[in-house]
């Protein structure tokens, strides 16, 4: 009995993958639910698993290729041992015997005959006698044949030809796309095509979250388990402006504004195959332990390729730190269909002036994109200022004011 290996459902949008990569081959032994085969779709990779036990039969559809949802991928074997695959008619077909090998340096059948005397002039002037035109009977070539060739003069050297391009194929490599990457290509190009996007700037002293979190770090990972990092107070302080400002939590659908009256927070995860944004769901409702514990379980999930389609999909606002990177200023690109993405970078020492004296202050530019057939310019600037105000003043997130 043998039970079919099937593309399993692969999530809301997505009705066909890539087959990245074969974990068994044919004559592999498979247990119950053992992972068989990677797909890769454009917003995720998956695994299939096996739904019976037994052994790799055939394998239908090889790495690279394009399979649909219920595609069938191959065959389990019920029960038996481990087997080989038999080979193939063409491969016990008696291949034909292989041609006699012709001597190195033996003449082919259209080449004329060299007289010995031909050949020695030939041999001391570095020259190959079958080059040279023979005038000798059935154009043999003769020895005076190998001495008017030497005496001709040398071809002039083709002129130099003019600095121009040239073909540098050799030197390059082609790899084709992978679906994760093209589905980035497609929303980056549809986000700059069908919305008006804008950006503006703001810069923000970190001293005092800098501080707060030197002091209560060490109690904040000794009680939660996990490291308290500047993303929370970004999320935080991003949803207290979303709820003063609502038009940046919005979208537009069809000849609607859709405003959400929720706060899932996507968080862009820089991955081995490209940027994917994760979202924490109702951000609001969580605590800055709970903000950084989902942070890092959707980072792990990203790098690791284990992201579920519903962990991607459904955010109302994005935030990305181009900052670990070592970024000073960027404007980034919208996650559509939603109409504001913060874009948090490097903190750099810098002079600034406070209280009419230069300082020396830790300081970092944030940029927010927003898409302006939804966002006027007055809210994309105020909600920048309520996000620098929150984290000059770390309080205002504790008080929610």
């Amino acid at each position: 009995m043998s039970t079919q290996i099937v593309v399993p459902p692969m999530g809301e949008s997505v009705s066909e993958a890539t087959v990245a990569k074969w974990l068994k081959k044919v004559g592999d032994a498979v247990k119950m639910d053992e992972p068989l085969v990677e797909l890769e779709t454009d917003k995720v990779t998956l695994e299939v698993n096996a739904t019976a036990a037994g052994v790799i039969s055939e394998i239908k559809a090889p790495q690279g290729s394009t399979v649909g949802v219920g595609a069938i991928l191959g065959q389990i074997q019920a029960g038996g041992a481990a087997i080989v695959s038999a080979p193939t008619a063409s491969a016990t077909t008696a291949a034909p015997p292989a041609p006699a090998p012709v001597a190195a340096n033996a003449p082919a059948a259209a080449q004329p005959a060299v007289m010995p005397a031909a050949r020695k002039q030939a041999e001391d002037r570095g020259l190959n006698p079958y080059d040279i035109p023979g005038s000798g009977k059935d154009g043999r070539v003769m020895k005076e044949d190998v001495v008017a060739f030497a005496a001709k003069p040398a071809a002039a050297p083709a002129p130099a030809q003019p600095a121009g391009p040239r073909s540098n194929a050799a030197r390059e490599e082609r790899v084709k796309m992978t679906r994760l990457r093209q589905r980035i290509a497609e929303r980056l190009k549809e986000a700059q095509n069908t919305a008006a996007m804008l950006t503006t700037f703001n810069e923000v002293d970190m001293s005092h979250v800098m501080a707060l979190r030197n002091a209560h770090k060490d109690a904040f990972e000794k009680k939660n388990g996990v490291k308290l990092g500047f993303m929370s107070f970004f999320v935080k302080a991003c949803i207290q402006a979303l709820k003063e400002l609502p038009a940046v939590n919005a979208e537009i659908s069809g000849d609607e504004l859709v405003y959400k009256n929720y706060y899932d927070i996507g968080v862009a995860v820089g991955t081995p195959n490209g940027l994917v944004v994760p979202v924490v769901r109702d951000a609001d409702a969580l605590s800055f332990a709970d903000i950084e514990k989902s942070i890092g379980d959707l980072g792990k999930k990203a790098r690791d390729g284990k992201l579920s389609m519903a962990e991607l999909t459904g955010g109302t606002f994005t935030i990305t730190n181009g900052g670990i990177y070592g970024s000073l200023m960027s404007t980034p690109i919208l996650n559509t269909p939603q109409s504001g993405i913060l874009g948090m970078h490097s903190i750099k020492e810098r002079p600034v002036a406070v209280g009419g004296k230069i300082e020396i202050r830790p300081m970092m530019y944030l940029a927010l994109s927003y898409d302006h057939r939804v966002i006027d310019g007055r809210e994309a600037v105020t909600f920048l200022v309520r996000v620098k105000e929150c984290i000059e003043n770390p309080e205002r997130l504790l008080l929610g004011v």
